[in-house]
């Protein structure tokens, strides 16, 4: 038999699974009409100001873009108040998240991470054949004791998603600032915090830019994904130390992040309002949501991000099945070992009562 030619690391990799686009429920169902509240997104779209961004800029795109995407890391760097060289974009936070394994990453060195929470942190390690320590969560939450028990020489990388995805809650400001005393130095901690704009409403959210001024070796990801409605365009960005910048550098594509999408999260930024009408909005939808399953005696985990993760007290997979029939389409628990548990994310107040009408005729059956 002939020797393989693929990387040995792709025999027991897994894909990560994306919410079920809307094109092929509409196709499976015959429906005119879906409500996806199933992948985070912005119901609200993008800016006004990114989207004659992206008229502007579509001249343009014989043109390659900015390797580096300086005037969208100026412009971040700003607004932070860091140096531009501890920024670094890219195609999305998937991209970032690959960036960070090939720069750390050796063959047998280790990573350490709950179970569940954003699947492209294991993905990304173990494709550079790293191994992925993995935590259950304990009542919903890191367990920090046993995360911090398992670093050792070997240990690279500690991922902290926050809020944490798919669940929705956070590690609160005093517990991270004990994880980061007690977290050797040498270890990088990485903080996701994709959701960051929706968490911040809480009081108790730390801001990882904090701990970045005390502690080099820590990344920080946000993303134009989520609040600035650009989930299409991918862009994503991680704050560091320069030094770290510097060799993450080196592993990116070179024109990453296209024309459009830097000229689009540009422009975002300066548009204020839309990011707090887009925050209003979801805590809105999430309040909504948080009434009726407390009329129907249903648990919840309290958000933090522009979703809700809800026991419905039925199978998930019969209850995404059947919703989708209905043109709704969330993502069912199951697929995290929560097999009564559906996350839901955020829409308009038209999307969230049709969801919610159409949930209620599936747990009324």
């Amino acid at each position: 038999m002939s020797k393989s030619i693929f990387r040995k690391e792709l025999s027991t990799l897994k894909s990560y699974v994306p919410g079920k686009p809307i094109e092929k429920v509409m196709e499976e169902y015959g429906l005119t009409e879906v409500v996806k509240l199933a992948s985070n997104e912005n119901p609200l779209g993008p800016s006004k100001l990114a989207i004659e961004a992206i008229k502007k800029e579509a001249a343009n795109v014989n043109i390659y873009p900015d390797p580096t995407g300086d005037a969208l890391r100026i412009k971040l760097a700003s607004r932070h108040g860091v140096e531009k060289d501890q920024i670094i974009i890219g195609s999305g936070g998937e991209e970032i998240l690959k960036m960070i394994a090939m720069t750390f990453i050796d063959s047998g060195d280790e990573a350490v991470m709950a179970t569940p929470t954003f699947d492209l942190y294991d993905i990304t390690v173990d494709h550079m054949g790293g191994i992925s320590k993995k935590f259950p969560l304990m009542d919903f939450e890191h367990d920090i004791e046993g995360m911090l028990s398992d670093v050792n020489e070997k240990t690279k990388l500690f991922y902290i998603c926050n809020p944490n995805n798919p669940i929705g809650n956070i590690l609160t400001r005093d517990v991270l600032e004990d994880l980061v005393a007690r977290l050797p130095e040498d270890v990088v901690l990485v903080l996701d915090e994709a959701y960051f704009e929706y968490a911040s409403r809480n009081p108790d959210y730390p801001d990882g830019l904090e701990i970045l001024k005390e502690r080099p070796n820590t990344i920080v990801l946000r993303t134009f994904a989520k609040v600035a409605g650009l989930a299409g365009l991918r862009v994503g960005y991680a704050f560091s130390s320069k030094e770290i910048i510097s060799q993450m550098m080196k592993t990116k594509g070179v024109f990453n992040v296209n024309r459009l999408g830097q000229a689009a999260a540009v422009a975002s930024m300066e548009d204020v309002a839309h990011i707090d009408n887009t925050v209003d909005l979801s805590h809105e939808s999430l309040g909504y949501m948080m009434n009726y399953f407390d009329e129907k005696g249903l648990s919840y985990i309290k958000p933090n991000g522009n979703f809700i993760f809800v026991d419905l007290g039925m199978d998930s997979k019969e209850a995404f099945t059947e919703l989708q029939k209905k043109g709704m389409i969330m993502r069912p628990g199951y697929i995290w070992q929560y097999q009564t548990y559906a996350r839901i994310s955020s829409g308009d107040m038209d999307q969230t009562k049709k969801f919610i009408h159409a949930l209620d005729e599936v747990l009324s059956k």
